[in-house]
């Protein structure tokens, strides 16, 4: 399966979230992605490109909330 674009879709909406002062929100997105990571793991996925994913994924997010 190849539903890590899950993982772009909620970068995404933690990104307007940020940039809309919804911190909680945002937050709450971080969440879930951590759970889709794992799910996606649990069902062979590939931890690495998946990790990978999620890192990037990470970096934005945060980038985009310290602002």
């Amino acid at each position: 399966m190849h539903d890590d674009w899950i993982l772009d879709v909620l970068a995404d909406l933690k990104a307007f979230a940020a940039a809309n002062r919804l911190p909680r929100t945002a937050e709450q997105l971080d969440d879930a992605a951590l759970v889709a990571l794992a799910e996606m793991s649990a069902q062979g996925e590939g931890i690495g490109r998946a990790h990978g994913k999620i890192a990037a994924a990470g970096t934005d997010m945060g980038r985009t909330g310290t602002g």
